[in-house]
């Protein structure tokens, strides 16, 4: 009779410990193992970097057409061929995230269509922000995340961005002085890069990554 007294009791203990125990999880169950990990912030800057590159390149699509329609003939080729080089500059980014496996769609920023005197003004103050802001902070974060290949895409749209500061302002210049005429005609985009030239500074092979003239995107 004791020893059965004792073995109920040595039996009702162990319910009571697994009854405690029952809403707990062990830190080591798949469940804990399978929780998100937080994205590297440069994962974070090149889904940002493809999204304001997809933008610019509907935006100054936008802006081409509108300066065609007020007879700006030479500004329409100039934000055509802005426009294909940020779409190159998405497309590096997106190879980017592709390459680390992660699948990612552009998310495109609303944007207005004004004057072209208007639209060249604020594509210009877009190109500075990256140049002066965006770019540098990615490329410094890339090279924290050692991650080379988002600095040197980075790099490329950074230094391309500094050329499309210098022809917005020259076309800026040119319509405020009513002298249109004096801009280039035609543009030279590097498919690789989307460094942009005009017909005056292109090159037999792109100064940034060496690609040849004849692949070359022509906007004449």
């Amino acid at each position: 009779m004791k020893r059965e007294k004792l073995m109920r009791a040595a039996l009702l203990s162990l319910v009571v410990v697994t009854a405690a125990c029952g809403g707990k999880k062990s830190e080591n169950t798949d469940e804990a193992k399978e929780t998100p990990q937080p994205e590297v912030a440069t994962v974070q800057n090149l889904k940002s970097a493809i999204n304001g590159e997809s933008t610019a390149s509907a935006k100054y699509a936008a802006f081409s057409q509108k300066a065609k329609e007020e007879g700006f003939m030479s500004v329409s080729k100039l934000f055509e061929a802005t426009s294909k080089s940020e779409a190159t500059h998405a497309k590096n980014h997106m190879k980017v995230l592709e390459d680390m496996g992660i699948t990612y769609t552009a998310q495109l920023d609303s944007f207005a269509v004004n004057s072209t005197l208007e639209n060249l003004n604020a594509a210009l103050k877009g190109e500075t922000y990256e140049v002066q802001t965006m770019y540098p902070d990615f490329m410094k974060q890339a090279e924290v995340d050692k991650n080379s290949a988002a600095g040197q895409s980075f790099g490329y749209a950074f230094d391309t961005e500094k050329k499309h500061m210098i022809l917005y302002q020259a076309a800026i210049d040119a319509v405020t002085a009513k002298k249109e005429s004096s801009l280039a005609a035609e543009y030279y985009v590097c498919p690789k890069c989307g460094f942009t030239y005009d017909k005056n500074d292109v090159k037999a092979n792109c100064e940034l990554c060496g690609t040849a003239k004849d692949q070359f995107y022509a906007i004449m």
